[in-house]
Formats: C-alpha cells, sequence, structure tokens
C-alpha cells in the first residue's frame, strides 16, 4: 500500500484505497437492507437485538465477510487493517444503537485482544468459539471505583497466589457486555499498590463462585455493570502472560482501541448532519426554507469541516498503527478531536430540528445520549489533553 504522502489519484487528492471504499459501501448496503428494518421493530431504546433477531443477522454478516475484521489472520480472524477497521466502525455506527452496538451486533467474532497473547491452550478453550461464531462477546474488566482513566495506579482490586489458584477480592465498575457474557478478562493487582509492573491478566468464567454482577443505570440505554469479587478463585492456568505483566498487555489494545472509538461518533455524527440537511431543505419557515437562512448554512458548513477534520485524524493515527508506528498521541489527539466534534455536530443537529429534534420519533436524542458518554470511554477527553501535552512537554 503507497505511502500516505504519494500522489495516487488523478487529482492529486489522497483518498481510501478502493479495496476499503468497496468494504464501506458493502457496509452501507447491509445496514439499509438489513439492520435498520429489524432495529425499527424494536423499543427507541432497545439495547441490542433479541437473539432470535440477532444469530439470523449475525449468518448474514459472516456470509458476507463482515465477520472476526479486528481478529488476526493466523488466528482465524479477518486480519482487517486499523484503518479498514476505522472505516467499518464509522459505517457500522449508522444505525440507532450504533454508538454501542455497531451494526446491530451483527458484525461479532472478535475475542478482547489479549487473547492474541494467550496461550494456544487458553486461545483454542475461551477465543476459538467467540471467532467461529459458537460464542458470543466477552467482557473487559479494568475500571474501578478509584479511577479509569489511570488503570495502572487505579487498580486496587488484588488476586493473591495461593498454590495452583488466585484468589481474586475487590470490585470492578463500568464493565460493558458483562451481564450477558460467558467469561471475561480482569485485570488485578498481584504487586504493590500503585505499580505499572504490578498488574496481572486473568480469564474469570461467568458462573465462577463469589462473582456477582449488577447493572449500573447510566444516562445512556446501554448499561455497563459493576463486578464484585468475593475471593474469586481462578486458577493459575487462567493468568494471561507473566505475573506482573498485566498492564504491558493491556496497553497495545488501549492505545489502538481509542482510534476505533473515535471512528463511530465521527460515523452517528456524519448520519446526523445527512438527516439533517434532508430536512432543512424542506422545513418552510418565514416564508423561505432553514436551509435559505445564512446562520443555518454556516452551522451545517461548520458542521461539515469539522467532521471531515476528524475522520482524517482518525485515519492518520490507523495507518500510522498499520506502519508500526508508536501512536499513543496520534490515538489520543483522534479519540479527544472525533468525541468532542461529533457531540457538538450533533447538538447543532438538534437545535435545527427544533422540537422534533428531542422526540423519540427520531434517533438524534438516542445519538445525543450516547455521544455524551463517549467523551467519557476510553479515556476522558481531559486525559487525552494530558497525553498529548506531556507529549509535547517531553
Amino acid at each position: 500500500m503507497p505511502a500516505p504522502d504519494q500522489d495516487t489519484s488523478p487529482t492529486g487528492a489522497w483518498e481510501l484505497p478502493e479495496e476499503f471504499r468497496m468494504l464501506a459501501e458493502t457496509v452501507r448496503r447491509f445496514l439499509a437492507t438489513e439492520v435498520r428494518p429489524l432495529e425499527d421493530k424494536l423499543d427507541h431504546d432497545a439495547a441490542g437485538l433479541p437473539p432470535e433477531l440477532l444469530l439470523p443477522l449475525q449468518r448474514k454478516a459472516r456470509d458476507l465477510g463482515l465477520w472476526a475484521l479486528q481478529t488476526p489472520s493466523e488466528f482465524g480472524g479477518a486480519g482487517l487493517s486499523v484503518l479498514g477497521q476505522v472505516v467499518v466502525a464509522e459505517e457500522a455506527a449508522k444505525c440507532r444503537m450504533g454508538a454501542f452496538f455497531p451494526a446491530a451486533g451483527a458484525f461479532g467474532g472478535n475475542p478482547p485482544s489479549v487473547l492474541f497473547q494467550a496461550s494456544p491452550e487458553q486461545f483454542e478453550r475461551y477465543a476459538r468459539p467467540i471467532v467461529e461464531g459458537a460464542a458470543g462477546k466477552a467482557f473487559t474488566a479494568i475500571s474501578e471505583s478509584a479511577g479509569g482513566s489511570d488503570p495502572a495506579r487505579a487498580i486496587q482490586c488484588r488476586a493473591e497466589r495461593r498454590g495452583d489458584h488466585y484468589v481474586l477480592t475487590g470490585t470492578k465498575l463500568w464493565t460493558s457486555h458483562a451481564l450477558t457474557a460467558d467469561w471475561g478478562v480482569v485485570y488485578a493487582r498481584t504487586g504493590d499498590p500503585g505499580a505499572r509492573d504490578g498488574i496481572s491478566c486473568f480469564i474469570v468464567e461467568r458462573d465462577s463462585p463469589g462473582l456477582t454482577m449488577s447493572p449500573i443505570g447510566v444516562m445512556n440505554s446501554f448499561s455497563p455493570a459493576e463486578l464484585h469479587f468475593d475471593h474469586v478463585e481462578v486458577p493459575v492456568a487462567n493468568r494471561i502472560g507473566d505475573e506482573g505483566a498485566g498492564f504491558r498487555l493491556a496497553s497495545d489494545f488501549l492505545v489502538r482501541g481509542r482510534i476505533l472509538y473515535g471512528a463511530g461518533p465521527v460515523g452517528i455524527a456524519q448520519e446526523a448532519l445527512r438527516l439533517t440537511v434532508d430536512w432543512v431543505k424542506d422545513r418552510a419557515v418565514f416564508g423561505a426554507t432553514l436551509a435559505d437562512k445564512q446562520g443555518v448554512q454556516w452551522m451545517l458548513a461548520d458542521s461539515e469541516i469539522e467532521l471531515r477534520a476528524a475522520r482524517l485524524l482518525i485515519y492518520q493515527a490507523a495507518w500510522n498503527a498499520d506502519l508500526g508506528r508508536d501512536v499513543r498521541t496520534d490515538a489520543s489527539a483522534a479519540k479527544l478531536y472525533a468525541t468532542e466534534t461529533a457531540f457538538r455536530v450533533l447538538d447543532r443537529c438538534v437545535q435545527l430540528f427544533g422540537a422534533l429534534g428531542l422526540s423519540r420519533e427520531m434517533p438524534l436524542e438516542r445519538w445525543f445520549r450516547d455521544l455524551r458518554v463517549k467523551r467519557l470511554g476510553e479515556g476522558a477527553t481531559e486525559v487525552q489533553r494530558m497525553v498529548v501535552a506531556r507529549h509535547l512537554l517531553k
């Protein structure tokens, strides 16, 4: 694939490789013909599809090759590049529940990324069924009450080794998909408090004695969970990697996860802008359409320009990740700008729709709540600013 600074088109403009443009078109058609008709049958705030609708949808996605896209080919997945993944993430978010269930959950097959560094036995037992579509998702439990944006220092959940097993005690918060998963990855402290080399990673079964879960009510429609570990025994064989290596194992997927996390909000905001453009061209006010008003035109123009900039930041971060470069600063800058921009654009769209933008007849008010959450997830905006500033000042 040519470097991004090479002239690859007749006009001299950089553009996505044709294979990714075709992939984006495939996802768009899938959402239009398969996903949105199913969403229309559900409540406005539905959090995912019921199994009788989801499983057939996932089979159709697999037939199109839209499966295990983030899973490396050596593990049986599609092995899609990071740039390809963000193209899919942006398009897959353009449905009502797309902020937390892209394509309504149709594109599965990806176990937690740390499993790609697990032992062959661990991968075959836990990850292989997800890749092959025989099981759903697994959860990843990192955040705690002491802070989610600085897990290396904030993790207090402890794992003490006792012979051939560890005993986990403590609490995890804001854990996605835990309530519906069969197992998950839990990061717990095995060393000194605050030490980056004192965290280990464990595979924990959902039905382990002593593990209890409860939903946490939040402003959006998708509830994360609180996990309480009351002397939960986990076999040493379920530790991923060496003792104390958990933070190092998590770092790579946390950084790359920020890039993918930012792509979805850009897609949602772009879809909201498309709906808004159609609306203002038809909405008559004071003897003209909304689209005739210069103030409205400038709101639309600002939104389009900012979304283009956000998308290019996401693409640049993904491209550099594919080249094997250190993308910590790129990922933070992209995630920050994408989520802040998407929320700002959506706010303008709600404003232009007026009362209709607040109603449940439109997806805008749900997206508004979801995108407010996105400004905090995967590291709050302020944390991303700290990362960028640290890079500038080091």
